[in-house]
């Protein structure tokens, strides 16, 4: 929050409506106001637009100590289809991970439900999704698959088409064709970079 808290000065000290910053940076007014107060993570690309539209560089943000600290990400229960990830309103808490990540794209987090990826990833584990609509194989993806909520499994592609393949062998696979990737659709989220779990 601390770089936030700094974006907000300097907008209050320019007089920089969020009319005029909605203008300049291609985001909404009330996405912006979410941003400013919390509510909703942002990333490093996006930032840098905000700060762009502020007429300052991203490095002004950044403090000594502020480079230090965690940029804080929205952990989330569920992702229903076609809504953005940054509109999504069930946020359960919030994770930190490292400035250095953050400038590697945009983040946020899951709670998982369900023990489909078991034992490796855990009902209740929270896992650190980087935002991408691609993925290699063997990576764990969230996947929309035919307009309902995301589902996370692992990848695995070849020339006909992908499988969504679960690690709990009580679960099936599910394999889709290339005509069904387009059609259905089916169309990846993210990508699973870190599992944190409580040890309580």
């Amino acid at each position: 929050m601390e770089v936030i808290n700094r974006l907000k000065k300097i907008i209050e000290e320019k007089r920089i409506t969020l009319t005029t910053l909605a203008m300049k940076s291609g985001f909404s007014r009330q996405h912006i106001a979410r941003i400013l107060k919390g509510e909703t993570n942002v990333g490093i690309e996006s930032l840098e637009m905000i700060c762009e539209a502020c007429g300052i560089k991203l490095s002004d943000l950044y403090t000594e100590s502020s480079l230090s600290s965690g940029i804080k990400i929205p952990v989330i229960g569920r992702i229903p289809a076609g809504i953005p990830i940054e509109a999504v309103e069930e946020i359960l808490d919030y994770e930190e991970i490292t400035p250095e990540m953050a400038r590697t794209g945009e983040y946020f987090a899951l709670k998982v439900q369900g023990d489909s990826m078991a034992p490796q990833i855990m009902n209740g584990d929270i896992l650190i999704i980087k935002k991408q609509d691609s993925a290699e194989s063997g990576d764990v993806c969230v996947v929309f698959v035919n307009g309902d909520d995301a589902t996370l499994k692992r990848l695995q592609k070849d020339e006909n088409g992908i499988a969504l393949i679960p690690n709990n062998p009580a679960y099936g696979i599910r394999y889709f064709t290339n005509k069904e990737i387009e059609t259905l659709p089916i169309r990846i989220v993210g990508k699973a970079v870190e599992v944190r779990r409580s040890l309580i």
